[in-house]
Parts: structure tokens; C-alpha cells; sequence
């Protein structure tokens, strides 16, 4: 079934054809017009996926189409092919709202693979916006934002435990958003309209942290001038989250058990037991289970805490998520910092995804918020990135070199970084030379061509 429509512009029947002949079989709906009115007029009619469209074309170009397009229709994403491409032109291309560009002469896989990059990113969206609609209807997760798998086990298991008093346990690394989750928890239980206090563990001195979970009473210690309440009282009714409860000493940690026992416990100086109602979300990066063995957690406070825990996954392991992520974060630091950003170049969009984010979420949305105020406006390119990020990219992705002041050898570089993507390409297809091909655009025979000129040997499969 064509599902997808695609429209193709270009002055060239020779192109045209091709183009539709190869997109027709690949199972592409497809129309083919000449010029720009003819493919503004096209898309007023009728709904398409995608508009491939030349740069140098008669009465209007490719980037006035683009623009054009666009306004008629947002969602339709756009690719320019041309034989004249300048970082200028691609600037130009992605600010009229291109996806991407190809330069000519381009081969018929080049762009297959770019439509399938077009069509999942189009998907992407559109289950992104059904999944936040979901939530929102039912939860109000403005900010639960994903459509990875591991996302989708954090919501569901959420709205199966959100009304509930069980005790939760946050697990995940820092900068993962349990904070996050605990208040989405809480703000839509039924505890909504009471308190939510939360309070770092490892924030705060051992010595203060007892009197800050449990108030004290007047003349308790020195400097204790008057009785404080402290802030299992306040939440009483609502939710306590103890965020780094790995860092919790092991005295406070038999205090903390008794409430969760018993619902009661006396201030810092005080002998009178308070009585409370709260529910306890916990959090924490570290691996408890460990820390129990080593004893530096009780093991009967891990059970009692550990009655629902909720895994959340580091960000390298929600790729699908990074530009869902990327692009809230930009609109939102964009309209607060009153910046004018157009969106990501397909080359910062790689490097972006390649990253392994140590610092997850929380270094995901420091970096937009630096970039976007001291870029200001245009697109975001990788010159615009910090090196960390453009250094560690993963190998997969576009590699962008400084020239040294001593200079390179340009032929001893590129073919480094030939026989570098080769190796690449053979080990993600565990050697099939076929699919290590593809992986290139390259035909198997000039693939074969090159190990052999390079004595590259690489043996798993044929």
C-alpha cells in the first residue's frame, strides 16, 4: 500500500522520471511537477510526506519553494538536491525549513536511505504528540516527554501507582529526571493537594539533617531558640521524596525505618511521638543492593523502601528520545531568553545523537540553554557545540578536524578516515560485504575493489 506521498520538482524530465520510476517501486506514492507554482499548487491540494525539490529551477527556487511549502503545510518536510552546495546555500536551506540536502550526482540508495531518515522522523513526532496527548488527558505529563520504550514503562508503571500510598523507589542515574518523576507521581495521586516536600540527603550536613526531616524542640541543642517543625510534619497528608537516600547515614536510616513502620516520630529533643500520614517516594543514583552487602545500608530499610521500584534509563539508551528532547528544550530556552534559534543542522543533529550524555537529561538541557544564549539565533550548527561533545562522538557520525598551525598531509587524513568508516561499515554488518556496502552507498564491487587496494582483510562472512 503507497502510504507516503512524495512530490518531486525539478525542470528536468530525465529527472523527473528517474526519480519517479525509482521511488515508485520502492512502494512511494509520487507526483512530478516542473517549476515552483506547480508544486505550491500540488501541495494546497493534496497532503504529502515529503517534497524533494532542485535549488536552480525557472520563475522560483528551491528555497523559496521550501518557504512557500511551509506555510501551506509545516509538517511536510523538505529535501533540496543541488550541484552548487556552499555552507551558505545549506544554512540558507535548513532556515527555509529543509530537512536535509544532497549534492549532485547522487545515487538512488543516497536517497532512499535519506526518505526512510525523513519518514521515521516524521513518525517520531507524530507518536510523541499522540503519546503526550495521552498523558496530558489523563496524567497532565507536560513534561514526561518520549516515546522510547523505557519512557513508556516509566508512564505506565506511574499510572498504575500514582493513586496508591505504596512507598516508590526511584532508581537512575543522575540527571535522568527522578525528581521529575516523583512529582508526577505525587500531583496526580490522591495526596495533589497537599504538600510535596522534598529534601536532599546528600545535600545537607548529617548533623542538620535529622532536625531538617524531624523539627526540634526549643533548647534541644545549642542555637535552637525556638521549636521548628520539621518536614515529615509539614507534608503530613501529602508526600515526603528523599532524593540521595543512599547518602543517609545509618542513624538517621533506623529513625527513617521507624516511620515507615509506624507513622511516628519525635522531634529533636522532644519525647512526645507525631503521628503523621505521608507517603514516602525515595530516589537515589547508587546500587543499594550493593550497599547493602558492603553495610553501608540497612537491608531491612532497602525492603521497605523497595516495595514499587521504577527504573529510569539513561539517555543513551533513549536515542529515539534525544530529539523530542532537543527540540522542547529549544522552544522553551528560544521564547525565555527571547533568542530567535531555527532548529538543528542535520550534522549537529548527528553529533547530538552520537553523544553518550554522562549527564543525561539534566546535560541535555544545560547544553540547549548555553547554545541558545550565546548563539542567539539561526541554526544550530556543530561549530555551536562544545569540543567535548564534538570530540567524543561515537565514530558514526560526520567528524569535523581543526587544522593545526603546522598543517596536515590531506591524503594521509582522508584515507585514515576511508579505511576507518570501511571498518566501520564491515563491523556493524559482521562482515557481510553486501550489507557493509549499502551501509557506504557503495556497490559491492568497488567495495571488494577497495579492501583489496587497501589489504584491509576482514573475515567473518563472505
Amino acid at each position: 500500500m503507497k502510504s507516503h506521498r512524495i512530490l518531486i520538482v525539478d525542470d528536468d524530465p530525465d529527472i523527473r522520471e528517474t526519480m519517479t520510476t525509482l521511488l515508485t517501486v520502492n512502494e512511494y506514492a509520487v507526483t512530478a511537477v516542473a517549476d515552483g507554482p506547480s508544486a505550491i499548487e500540488e501541495v494546497s491540494r493534496e497532503k504529502y510526506n515529503i517534497v524533494i525539490t532542485d535549488l536552480m529551477l525557472p520563475q522560483m527556487d528551491g528555497i523559496e519553494i521550501i518557504k512557500n511549502i511551509k506555510n501551506i503545510d509545516a509538517d511536510v518536510q523538505c529535501i533540496i538536491i543541488t550541484g552548487y552546495a556552499t555552507v551558505t546555500t545549506a544554512v540558507d536551506a535548513i532556515k527555509a525549513g529543509a530537512f536535509d540536502y544532497v549534492m549532485k550526482p547522487f545515487n538512488g540508495t543516497e536517497i532512499l536511505m535519506l526518505i526512510k531518515r525523513v519518514l521515521e522522523f516524521q513518525r517520531l513526532k507524530v507518536e510523541n504528540v499522540q503519546l503526550r496527548r495521552h498523558l496530558e488527558g489523563r496524567y497532565s505529563y507536560e513534561n514526561m516527554i518520549g516515546v522510547s520504550e523505557g519512557i513508556k514503562k516509566v508512564c505506565t508503571l506511574i499510572e498504575k501507582v500514582a493513586e496508591t500510598d505504596s512507598t516508590i523507589l526511584i532508581l537512575g542515574e543522575s540527571g535522568t529526571g527522578k525528581e521529575l518523576v516523583a512529582r508526577t507521581i505525587h500531583y496526580n495521586s490522591l495526596r495533589r493537594n497537599k504538600p510535596l516536600i522534598p529534601i536532599n540527603c546528600g545535600a545537607i550536613p548529617e548533623s542538620l539533617l535529622e532536625s531538617e526531616l524531624f523539627g526540634h524542640e526549643k533548647g534541644a541543642f545549642t542555637g535552637a531558640s525556638s521549636t521548628r517543625i520539621g518536614r515529615f510534619e509539614l507534608a503530613d497528608g501529602g508526600t515526603v521524596f528523599l532524593d540521595e537516600i543512599g547518602e543517609m547515614s545509618p542513624t538517621l536510616q533506623v529513625k527513617l525505618l521507624r516511620v515507615l513502620q509506624q507513622r511516628e516520630f519525635e522531634r529533636v529533643g522532644g519525647v512526645k511521638s507525631i503521628k503523621v500520614d505521608v507517603r514516602i517516594i525515595a530516589a537515589t543514583n547508587i546500587n543499594l543492593e550493593k550497599a547493602v552487602e558492603e553495610g553501608r545500608f540497612r537491608e531491612d530499610l532497602y525492603y521497605r523502601l523497595n516495595v514499587i521500584p521504577i527504573v529510569i534509563p539513561p539517555l543513551r539508551e533513549r536515542i529515539e528520545d534525544i530529539p523530542l528532547l532537543m527540540e522542547h528544550f529549544l522552544n522553551n530556552f528560544s521564547r525565555s531568553k527571547k533568542r530567535k534559534m531555527e532548529g538543528f543542522s542535520p550534522e549537529s543533529m548527528n553529533i547530538l545523537l552520537d553523544y553518550a550524555w554522562p549527564g543525561n537529561i539534566r546535560e541535555l538541557e544545560n547544553l540547549i540553554e548555553r547554545v541558545v544564549i550565546l548563539k542567539g539565533e539561526g541554526a544550530i550548527t556543530p561549530q555551536d557545540l562544545p569540543d567535548k561533545v564534538v570530540n567524543s562522538v561515537r565514530g558514526n557520525s560526520s567528524v569535523f578536524l581543526s587544522l593545526p598551525d603546522s598543517g596536515i598531509n590531506l591524503k594521509d587524513v582522508i584515507e585514515e578516515f576511508e579505511n576507518n568508516l570501511i571498518l566501520q561499515a564491515l563491523q556493524k554488518a559482521q562482515g557481510v560485504k553486501n550489507k557493509a556496502a549499502q551501509l557506504l552507498s557503495l556497490n559491492r564491487t568497488t567495495l571488494v575493489e577497495k579492501l583489496k587496494k587497501k589489504k584491509i582483510d576482514y573475515h567473518i562472512n563472505a
